[in-house]
Formats: C-alpha cells, sequence, structure tokens
C-alpha cells in the first residue's frame, strides 16, 4: 500500500481498508499495527500523537474494536469517510467469511481443516500481540505501563470473567499514583 495523492479520499480509504479487511485473521485488534503504519507513516492522514488518541476512543467506546478504522476515515472525509472506511473494514472480510464457511462446514473433520485451524490461531495470536507492541513504542509507554499490561494479561488469563472495569480502576489507580509520586518530589 503505497500513498498515493492523486486517489480521492474515498479511494485512498478503500485501498488501505480492503486489503487490510481480508487479512484481519484474529480481529481487528491483528491489524492495529498496520492501520497505524499506513494512516501514519504511508498515508500521512494524521500524526503518532493523533493515532494514538484516536486508537485510545476508539478502545473505550462501545462497539467493535475496529472502530479505529470509522474514526480514521472520519478524521479524513468526515461522515463519508467514516462510511466508506467502515464498509471497506467490515464488508469484504464478513464477504469472505460468507463463501468460506459455507466450504468451511463441508469439510469439517478431515485432517487438513484441523491442521489448518490449529495453523491460523498462532497467526492470529501473532498480530494481535505485534499490534499491541506497535501501540506501545508509539506512545512511548515506558516499564510502569508495560508491566501493567503484562498484569492485566495475566489477571484475564487467570480471572477472564473479570470486568474491564476494575482492570481500568487499577490502571487508573496506578498511573495516578505515579503522577502524584512525580509531583510530590518522591519519584524521579
Amino acid at each position: 500500500m503505497r500513498e498515493d495523492s492523486s486517489l480521492s479520499p474515498y479511494l485512498a480509504l478503500m485501498s488501505v481498508f480492503v486489503p487490510l479487511s481480508l487479512v484481519a485473521i484474529g480481529g481487528g485488534p491483528s491489524i492495529f499495527a498496520p492501520i497505524q503504519k499506513e494512516a501514519v507513516d504511508v498515508q500521512h492522514w494524521m500524526s503518532a500523537r493523533e493515532f494514538i488518541e484516536i486508537f485510545a476512543v476508539a478502545r473505550v467506546a462501545p462497539g467493535p474494536g475496529s472502530m479505529l478504522g470509522t474514526l480514521i476515515g472520519w478524521k479524513v472525509a468526515g461522515w463519508g469517510g467514516a462510511i466508506v472506511a467502515t464498509l471497506a473494514l467490515f464488508l469484504p472480510s464478513s464477504l469472505l467469511c460468507l463463501a468460506v464457511s459455507k466450504v468451511w462446514n463441508r469439510y469439517r473433520g478431515r485432517e487438513w481443516h484441523a491442521a489448518l485451524e490449529m495453523g491460523l490461531a498462532p497467526i492470529g495470536t501473532g498480530l494481535m500481540f505485534s499490534g499491541a507492541i506497535a501501540i506501545f513504542r508509539m506512545a512511548d509507554a515506558g516499564p510502569l505501563a508495560w508491566g501493567l499490561a503484562v498484569f492485566v494479561a495475566a489477571m484475564l488469563t487467570w480471572r477472564p470473567r473479570m470486568h474491564p472495569f476494575a482492570l481500568l480502576g487499577v490502571g487508573a489507580l496506578v498511573f495516578n499514583l505515579e503522577l502524584y509520586l512525580a509531583h510530590s518530589g518522591l519519584l524521579r
């Protein structure tokens, strides 16, 4: 995907989000890193700071985690851009899933079917992990943020039904405590 200023904003959004839609193995988080690269480094639609802000809004807002594409589309071309980016991100993969599900169920139980399922799981996990690392790097996250992320992952692994607001509260408490200690001179 290359920057092409001759494309209309709508075609540029489609040229970024349609291919990403088709490789989003594991869901939206698996394409956060390429979305960031395209939006910030290739297309120059926004700065790294703006991307982090839009990413934060997309993560806390109700709805699908891939609302990030919608917000980028809105920033690039208003409401029309939001609609185009959303359709470009969700429609191709939805149509592909529909077609694949027709074939997938027909061959359930075959050896190659099980091998393919087992092979796609680590790929999806790796894509999501690389997206998380890209966001942390762009946000210039320090050791405290990395530690908190590991803590949250461990807690959700240990207690999968834990309410996210409890973990958000822990994060708010930890970073407010760090801010207080920094301002009081107790933390350098």
